[in-house]
């Protein structure tokens, strides 16, 4: 996988370790990344997104004590093969808590009501999941 692949943003509100965790889990997550595929080396991704190393070791030490990867010296790091369902569901799981935290964070910080937000909310669900409305 071409290290262009991931990108950062140092003007977004999250640290740039996080934006570089959260975009590895979901590409596990939604399957751009297969079970067994090496990641780019810390040394190329770091060069690529003109980060320090220490930040993308981070965020791949991060990855493996969660059991999303692994690293093995002398030869990089990979998506996990065992258990890379479970890992991948809960990856998911993960990038959406991130994502709505952001979004209500956001619409906190723009004085929206948590009757409001709760609202908003539930047209959202019913939106994506009205199949699933009763």
């Amino acid at each position: 996988m071409p290290p262009a692949f991931f990108s950062v943003n140092p003007s977004a509100g999250a640290p740039l370790y996080v934006q570089l965790t959260e975009q590895i889990k979901r590409a596990i997550a939604v399957g751009a990344l297969d079970a067994g595929e090496r990641l780019p080396t810390v040394k190329g991704l770091a060069h690529e997104l003109k980060l320090n190393a220490n930040t993308v070791a981070r965020v791949y030490r991060d990855l493996e004590r969660e059991g999303i990867i692994d690293t093995t010296p002398g030869r990089g790091s990979f998506v996990r093969e065992n258990g890379v369902v479970g890992e991948t569901r809960r990856a998911a799981t993960d990038v959406a808590s991130t994502a709505i935290d952001d979004a209500v964070r956001e619409a906190r910080s723009l004085a929206v009501t948590l009757d409001e937000i709760r609202a908003i909310t539930e047209a959202s669900v019913g939106r994506w999941y009205p199949e699933e409305q009763k």
